[in-house]
């Protein structure tokens, strides 16, 4: 089994990445394969509504003559290919990362486009890490996209969300840690139900 995460903010090493890293923790310690996309920072284009995912059919988007610079195909196919799905944002004035909406509208409408839609039954978790507001509305367009192709959504003890601004200050949200720890091992549980 795998779970692959997509980072959306744009620090590498920043607070969204040691988020889903203490998720990897609790799927690591069962025994599940975990990778991390960096999306945030990179290329990846808005949809363009040129419906040739929906003429061809085949699970990509032909909304970009190159898909050199573009790496939203790599990262459907990452989905494809995984039992999990993690998305993580920083919130951008209450919002996900461009980058992250981009990865939301066009992964969302090639899969709905397709006569089997991959995503579904998969499981699949939403985090945000916030300075202050915006969470729940960040936590709810990731979850847009999970409710609208038939994932299963684990859940934790609170909202997937942890407060820090500088790098390294969740370390800092004693209860945003717990939150995380506890969806990392609810996600493995569900996962091993289905898959195992």
């Amino acid at each position: 089994m795998k779970v692959v995460a997509f980072n959306g903010s744009p620090r590498i090493k920043g607070n969204t990445s040691i988020a889903i890293g203490i998720v990897f923790e609790e799927l690591q310690n069962e025994g599940i394969d975990t990778e991390m996309i960096q999306v945030g920072g990179n290329t990846v284009y808005p949809c363009k509504a040129c419906l040739r995912c929906r003429q061809k059919k085949d699970g990509f988007c032909y909304g970009y003559e190159s898909n050199r610079d573009d790496i939203l195909n790599m990262c459907v196919d990452k989905m494809f290919n995984a039992q999990g799905i993690i998305i993580g944002s920083p919130v951008y004035f209450g919002s996900v990362t461009p980058e992250i909406k981009s990865l939301i509208d066009r992964s969302g409408y090639v899969s709905r486009g397709l006569d089997t839609n991959p995503l579904k039954r998969k499981v699949c978790a939403g985090l945000a890490v916030v300075r202050r507001q915006g969470a729940g509305t960040t936590l709810e367009q990731i979850n847009n996209l999970f409710a609208l192709n038939e994932v299963i959504i684990p859940c934790s003890t609170y909202w997937n969300m942890a407060v820090g601004r500088e790098i390294g200050d969740i370390l800092n949200d004693a209860e945003g840690i717990r939150t995380f720890r506890t969806l990392g091992k609810n996600m493995a549980w569900l996962l091993k139900k289905i898959y195992s």
